[in-house]
C-alpha cells in the first residue's frame, strides 16, 4: 500500500486533473476503485436550500452546463413550476458548488459514466434525462414509479435507493416500495 501513494502522487502530476475539492482524493478513488459512485452532498447550504424541496441530488449527476442552466436566475423564478428564487448570494454559492463538483470535473466512477452518456453541447435539466440513468432504469415500469404513491417521480431517488443520501445508488441497494 505505501508503495500506491507515491504512484498516485506521480499520476496527479502527470494527468491533467479538472477543479476538485480534493482532487488527489478522488483521482485515487478513481483509480483504485475504492469508490464507484458519486461524491455525497456534504454542503450545508445546498442541503438546507435544495433539499428542503426535493432530493438533494449530487452534482456529479449532471454535467456543469445543467447545473448552469438549473441555477440561472432566472430558471429558478419557475423551477419545474416552483419559485426556487434564492438570495443572489445563496444562489451564486451553489451554483459554484455544483459545476465544481459536477460530472464533467469528477473523477468518480459513475460521474465519468455520466459524462461520457451525455452527447456534447447538450444539457439535460433532469437527470431521469440523463441517457445512463436511463439506461440504468429501462427495466422500470410506470407502475414502479409514476403510479406508486410511494415514489410518484424518477426524481425521487430515495424512495428506492436505500443509500441515496451517501450518494451510493448500486443495485444492491435498491428496493422499489410497494
Amino acid at each position: 500500500m505505501r508503495h500506491l501513494l507515491p504512484a498516485a502522487l506521480l499520476l496527479s502530476l502527470l494527468v491533467p486533473v479538472p477543479a476538485l475539492a480534493n482532487p488527489l482524493g478522488d483521482l485515487f478513488h478513481a483509480l483504485f476503485g475504492r469508490h464507484k459512485e458519486v461524491a455525497p452532498v456534504t454542503d450545508p447550504l445546498y442541503l438546507e436550500e435544495c433539499g428542503a424541496c426535493h432530493f438533494a441530488f449530487p452534482p456529479g449527476l449532471l454535467p456543469s452546463r445543467s447545473w448552469s442552466a438549473l441555477m440561472d436566475a432566472a430558471a429558478l423564478e419557475d423551477h419545474f413550476g416552483d419559485d426556487a428564487t434564492l438570495p443572489e448570494e445563496d444562489r451564486a454559492a451553489i451554483a459554484r458548488l455544483l459545476d465544481t463538483a459536477s460530472a464533467d470535473r469528477s473523477w468518480y466512477k459513475r460521474s465519468i459514466k455520466v459524462r461520457r452518456s451525455i452527447p456534447a453541447g447538450e444539457a439535460p435539466l433532469r437527470i431521469s434525462e440523463v441517457p445512463y440513468i436511463k439506461k440504468r432504469h429501462h427495466e422500470l415500469t410506470e407502475a414502479d414509479w409514476k403510479d406508486n404513491p410511494k415514489v410518484n417521480s424518477m426524481a425521487n431517488c430515495n424512495a428506492c435507493h436505500r443509500r441515496a443520501e451517501r450518494a451510493v445508488f448500486d443495485d444492491d441497494t435498491v428496493k422499489i416500495p410497494r
